[in-house]
């Protein structure tokens, strides 16, 4: 058996994630992240979870505000970046998958994504003369099945952890903060901290941050899943791990720059019957001090993350496919 331990870093809680039930391997991995990159999971084999979630912007995308799907048809949400999975409960903008097991199942089904059956992404890696042997390798069986790739593709982002920036290096006293960023994190603790918890910079819940409604897509978030009155227009707080590079910013990728979304909380807040606690009282805050917040924020930025080869594109493993 090949199983691997989950390293859990120093300044960080015990994840969420069952690893009794999907424990790690390193074939596992490599096979999720083979399928990760590979758009044999989307019904015309152009579309792979990679080009939604790119490595080197936090694997998320940055080049429009929507994600952008299968024969180029527009999604109605920016994807989120993906980090730290294994201390998340619920994922998508809407919590509306609650086991990372069956996440990819959202995206792969999804027609304005991948717009594919798993059945038939079964079918197309059975067929595939790479697949069965990297299946048998992972799960020694080499009848791949549905659960099994699902398993596979979560194996690898369960890998996908970011705990390397200048602010950890800062907690594990290994550096210092510069007087501005200092003050910045000071600043961060007193008017964000609350939704954006240390040291995921996320807790992992809803809140609706005052974002007028798009009424173009008219996305009231949570509410969508949970159909109650009391969730709308509640998204999930997103990670601010890697900031600098996951933009654009907001579930619908609406803001580009971290001053548009400073200017926001600061002046832009719509009230309505949800919006967060948090936000009831203005946030004041001036110019100088939101560039300190900034300033914190770009500590967050962790390139030994952003640039890890353990999460390119395996070119070793799916030059195999081009033989097919």
């Amino acid at each position: 058996m090949d199983e691997m331990q989950f390293e859990v870093p120093s300044n960080f809680p015990k994840p969420v994630y069952d690893f009794s039930k999907n424990p790690l391997s390193e074939n596992k991995i490599q096979l999720g992240r083979a399928l990760f990159y590979d758009p044999i999971l989307s019904r015309n084999s152009m579309i792979s979870c990679a080009s939604c979630h790119s490595q080197f912007s936090a694997f998320t995308h940055v080049d429009h505000a929507l994600s952008h799907g299968i024969e180029d048809k527009i999604g109605f949400r920016n994807s989120p970046a993906l980090m730290n999975l294994a201390w998340q409960k619920l994922f998508m903008r809407d919590g509306a998958v609650n086991n990372l097991d069956v996440q990819a199942l959202a995206p792969i089904s999804n027609p304005l994504e991948m717009d594919e059956n798993i059945a038939q992404v079964v079918i197309k890696l059975q067929a595939s003369k790479l697949y069965p042997k990297l299946f048998y390798k992972a799960f020694n069986d080499s009848i791949i099945t549905g659960e099994h790739t699902l398993k596979a593709i979560s194996q690898f982002m369960l890998t996908l952890v970011s705990s390397n920036s200048k602010y950890d290096s800062v907690m594990r006293k290994q550096s210092v903060f510069t007087s501005q960023e200092n003050n910045g994190y000071v600043l961060f603790k007193k008017n964000c901290a609350s939704c954006h918890t240390e040291p995921l910079f996320t807790n992992d819940d809803f809140r609706n941050n005052g974002l007028p409604v798009d009424t173009t897509l008219n996305d009231f978030g949570r509410y969508r899943v949970t159909k109650n009155p009391s969730d709308s227009l509640k998204f999930k707080v997103p990670t601010l791990r890697n900031i600098e590079f996951s933009y654009p910013y907001m579930h619908d990728g609406r803001f580009k720059k971290l001053s548009q979304v400073m200017n926001h909380y600061t002046y832009s807040i719509e009230k309505n019957k949800t919006l967060a606690p948090e936000l009831q009282q203005p946030i004041v805050l001036t110019s100088n001090e939101k560039v300190d917040i900034i300033a914190f924020l770009l500590t967050l930025t962790d390139k030994s993350f952003l640039f890890n080869p353990q999460y390119f594109y395996p070119k070793e493993i799916l030059s195999e496919t081009a033989k097919d």
